[in-house]
């Protein structure tokens, strides 16, 4: 067995030696592009220009090289793609005409290209008559999404151009910025993406002053002046969208003019972006700055080798293209043939060609020639549902022929390279990382680095560089109310000078601002030197560019707004009545019946009896104060009540019911004197300056002429108000609306005046104490700064305005120019107490529930104890006639009441049986109680023969002295 062992193993050994060597061999023959298998080529068409444009290049290296490696690493498929070329030479009729020599006489059964908007639009009508699916893998414009034809793929994202429109404008809202001028070719490829972009930065509130279209066949000089041209407007923001050819040669440009200076900010589209490691060095040197978007690719360890493959072969083809790298349209193009390849491969059992060609070419055109291909519907179908990883990510045609959106990343062109600052999502905005969780803000970017070599964000927008000053418009006054604006020509030096209050805010406010802003006061007027029209004559001046802006006595006001852009105000806001003041305070000799209401003295005095009658009840049984006759008892009742008014009551309370009930009225009366005492002062001061009118509707209701400032706006709301024309009076200064006042609507005056609040002020200052501003007060926004819409310089002068206004300098520039004093003040504060009502019911109706719910109660408790104390008289069963007994009953109750209660600490009796009395009163002369049909003593008749007894210290001493028993 040893000795066979050797021979085994060589046998064994050659086998496999063989074995291997046909497997090389095999594999050679398949790399070579022979097969063992038998396969079947189908034929594809790519239109693309050859010698021309780089993306096309590139598209056309993917191309080739997709096909080899694709069935290199599938060597089981049974179809084969063919690629047969054709030169469009960048011309639309070279295009269409390549395309139809394809599909008619080649018979492809897919075309792949053109990649312009132009050359596309008529490939694509005769792939969709032919049923020959058009393949596309460059930026294309969405009109093309309008033909509706089911044979288009254009390879690229859905909603490839809203997508990066919204990550454009998310960028500029971040920043603050609020003016963007779109530069773009003058084709259907770049109007494609302007009217999405617009769109998308009006919802944003960000203002598209111009836009600047630049021919694809400009020259450097068309180009430089349309570039000047820019430089003389405000807006330093630019969004390029055009091809990256005319892109280099116009950023060329804008560095060598200024244009990429500190201070500007320019934005690409993703045609641009995309291609930025493929343009030359000094192109990206002159973008240096420059903000970039495009579709977002994973960087992938496929994705990298493939780059260094595609470089490799790409150089082979192109050897003096040294530094061009791969971009996404260079991947779309990869995986677009793939996907072709593997729809074809499912297809391999049908016979290709097509139907309907006819030979017959007489009174026919090529068009009408084409036919129709017999599986084109079947590769459609194929290609919609084909689905597998690409180099640039999952593969997968969603609706429209579209791949399947994907994020947008943000670059930063620095030098010659560019370097990410962060990304873009519809789900979560601007983001630094793909695995963030942010909202849409700058601080979510990395550092940036700005034209000019500078890290500060620019603020977007600056005073043209060319010279010119701003034209601001002012309001010119004929005499009246100059304080606010005044325009004062020289004849002799032939200059004009503008003052007022209206000038020295806005100046006060320029230098608060944070850098220079040079401006020139241009009055709105006639050769006369008169007002060239209304003040809405004046702003809509600004809505015309004539000038750009306004400064004066201008309110704001939401028609104006409508047409421009206000700051906010720099005055108090408002449309107020002023009347006249008149001195009543000797005229009225009832003033002191106004700090209480009617309803409220009636319940007062009321409650007084009231409160007169609970006393005497509580303490007519034990106290000498409140017996006697019937006049006596009533008088001192009220007296008791009245007098506890000014606390000059001298009347005893014996019983704690009455005590209870005293000091609970004492209370009561201590905070309606004193509430009467406040409002009785504060109503006799202020009657001295009492307005003459408080209420519109007084005036209304009388006819009264009132008057409004000549060409102000006020006019529309008193004739909203009701008021007839014949009683609407103009004046045009303080001192003419002080002569209508002196006149009266008698003699063709006024009695009233509507203005606005600075106006009113004024004339408050100037007349100090005459007039004083009332209500009604109409909402208006006040005096602000015209700007045009949208003006960058509108957010900059508020911010401006409020830090003048938080400061004292604008209280001295109204003291300075509207006559501020003290008057002002204690003329609105007249007006303001004098409209004030008097003391009401409302105001103290819980004090007097308060008093009744006691009264009551101590009236209550002591009649139930009296009754109770005396109840053998109502249950008497002695008297003889029952029908009469109850009002026997009761008389008797009353008789009772009316007799003093002896057992009362108040009474005591002395030894000799006299009732005597500690009280403070006197006693009554019993003579007087037989008037009153009172009796001292129960069922008797009393009659007094001798005199009353003596009042000393000690008691009551009898003058009869007593008789003595035998």
């Amino acid at each position: 067995m040893v000795k066979h062992q050797p021979r085994s193993t060589l046998v064994l050994s050659l086998w496999w030696f063989f074995g291997v060597l046909a497997i090389v061999v095999m594999g050679q023959r398949n790399s070579s592009g022979a097969t063992t298998l038998p396969t079947k080529v189908v034929k594809v068409g790519a239109v693309l220009d050859v010698g021309g444009a780089m993306v096309e290049k590139m598209g056309l290296n993917s191309i080739r090289m997709c096909i080899h490696d694709f069935y290199v690493s599938h060597p089981h498929y049974k179809t084969r793609l063919q690629l047969i070329l054709r030169d469009s030479q960048r011309d639309i009729v070279t295009a269409a005409a390549q395309a139809v020599d394809l599909i008619k006489n080649e018979q492809v059964v897919a075309v792949i290209g053109p990649i312009t908007t132009m050359e596309a639009m008529f490939v694509i009508n005769l792939g969709d008559k032919a049923h020959v699916p058009i393949l596309t893998f460059s930026e294309m414009s969405p009109s093309l999404s309008s033909l509706h034809t089911p044979y288009l793929f254009q390879i690229a994202q859905k909603d490839y151009y809203l997508t990066q429109v919204e990550a454009i404008s998310a960028i500029v809202q971040a920043f603050g910025w609020k003016q963007v001028v779109p530069i773009y070719v003058d084709n259907g490829y770049g109007e494609g993406l302007i009217a999405s972009l617009t769109n998308s930065f009006q919802k944003a509130y960000i203002r598209v002053p111009y836009l600047s279209a630049i021919d694809f066949s400009a020259t450097n000089d068309a180009i430089e002046r349309e570039l000047y041209k820019l430089m003389t407007m405000q807006t330093r923001v630019f969004v390029v969208h055009m091809t990256s050819r005319l892109a280099s040669r116009l950023f060329a440009i804008a560095k060598d003019i200024g244009m990429m200076d500190e201070g500007y900010v320019w934005i690409v589209t993703a045609g641009i972006a995309n291609l930025f490691n493929s343009l030359d060095s000094s192109v990206m040197e002159s973008m240096e700055g420059v903000l970039g978007v495009r579709p977002y690719i994973p960087r992938t360890k496929q994705l990298l080798d493939f780059r260094a493959r595609w470089k490799r072969e790409f150089l082979r083809d192109n050897p003096t293209l040294v530094d061009v790298n791969l971009d996404v349209f260079g991947i779309w193009a990869y995986d677009a043939t793939a996907a072709l390849a593997m729809a074809v491969e499912k297809l391999d059992n049908t016979v290709f060609g097509f139907t309907n060609v006819s030979n017959d070419s007489s009174n026919v055109t090529d068009l009408e020639n084409l036919g129709v291909s017999r599986n084109g519907e079947k590769l459609r179908e194929a290609l919609s549902n084909v689905r597998f990883k690409g180099v640039g990510g999952e593969f997968k045609v969603v609706g429209g022929g579209k791949l399947e959106a994907s994020p947008f990343e943000i670059v930063n062109v620095i030098g010659n390279s560019e370097r990410n600052i962060g990304f873009w999502t519809p789900q979560k905005g601007l983001i630094r990382d793909m695995d963030a969780d942010n909202l849409t803000s700058k601080e979510n970017l990395r550092t940036i680095l700005w034209p000019g070599d500078s890290y500060s964000v620019p603020k977007g927008w600056e005073i043209p560089t060319n010279g010119n000053k701003l034209k601001i418009g002012v309001p010119v006054k004929d005499n009246g109310f100059s304080e606010f604006v005044k325009v004062i020509h020289d004849p002799i030096t032939n200059s004009t000078k503008v003052t007022g209050f209206c000038i020295d805010v806005f100046n006060a406010v320029v230098e608060a601002l944070p850098y220079a802003l040079p401006f020139e006061f241009i009055p709105f007027e006639n050769s006369n030197n008169e007002m060239a029209g209304t003040y809405d004559d004046l702003i809509t001046q600004v809505y015309y560019e004539k000038f750009d802006a306004v400064v004066g006595d201008t309110t704001i006001t939401g028609n104006r707004s409508k047409y421009v852009d206000f700051t906010l105000p720099y005055t108090e806001s408002g449309v107020t009545m002023v009347v006249p003041v008149r001195d009543n305070r000797k005229k009225n000799a009832w003033a002191f019946l106004k700090p209480l209401t009617w309803d409220l003295w009636v319940t007062i005095f009321f409650t007084f009896v009231f409160i007169g009658f609970v006393a005497w009840v509580l303490e007519h049984r034990i106290n000498e104060c409140f017996r006697g006759p019937t006049p006596y008892q009533i008088g001192t009742s009220l007296w008791f009540s009245f007098s506890t008014m000014v606390f000059s009551h001298q009347e005893r309370v014996e019983g704690n019911y009455g005590r209870f009930v005293v000091i609970v009225w004492v209370f009561v009366v201590q905070i309606l004197v004193q509430s009467y005492t406040a409002s009785l002062t504060s109503l006799l001061t202020v009657e001295r300056l009492r307005p003459a009118f408080t209420d519109v509707h007084q005036l209304l209701k009388n006819r009264l002429n009132v008057g409004y400032l000549e060409g102000s706006f006020v006019h529309e709301i008193l004739k909203d108000l009701g008021f007839h024309e014949n009683q609407l009076k103009i004046y045009k200064s303080a001192e003419e609306c002080n002569d209508l006042f002196t006149k009266g609507s008698a003699n063709g005056g006024i009695d009233a005046a509507f203005d606005e609040v600075p106006y009113v002020m004024h004339l408050l200052g100037t007349y100090c104490s005459k007039y004083a501003m009332v209500e009604p007060r109409f909402k208006t926004g006040g005096f602000g700064f015209v700007f045009p819409k949208g003006s960058p310089l509108v957010g900059d002068i508020s911010r401006a305005i409020l830090d003048v206004s938080e400061g004292g300098k604008m209280r001295r520039i109204e003291n300075a120019w509207l006559n501020g004093s003290s008057c002002q003040d204690s003329n609105n504060n007249a007006a303001q107490v004098s409209s004030s009502t008097s003391l009401g019911l409302e105001s103290f109706w819980g004090l007097f529930l308060v008093v009744g719910i006691c009264c009551l109660l101590a009236l209550v408790i002591f009649l139930a104890t009296f009754i109770y104390q005396h109840r053998h008289i109502l249950l008497s069963h002695n008297l003889p006639d029952d029908s009469s007994s109850i009002r026997t009953r009761i008389g008797k109750l009353l008789n009772t009441f009316h007799e003093r209660d002896l057992s009362s600490h108040t009474f005591k009796k002395s030894d000799s049986g006299v009732t005597t009395s500690v009280s403070s009163c006197p006693p009554i002369s019993p003579s007087s109680y037989t008037g009153s049909g009172f009796s001292a003593t129960p069922n008797t008749q009393h009659k007094p023969t001798q005199e009353p007894p003596v009042i000393t210290t000690k008691g009551i001493q009898p003058l009869i002295k007593p008789h003595r028993s035998l």
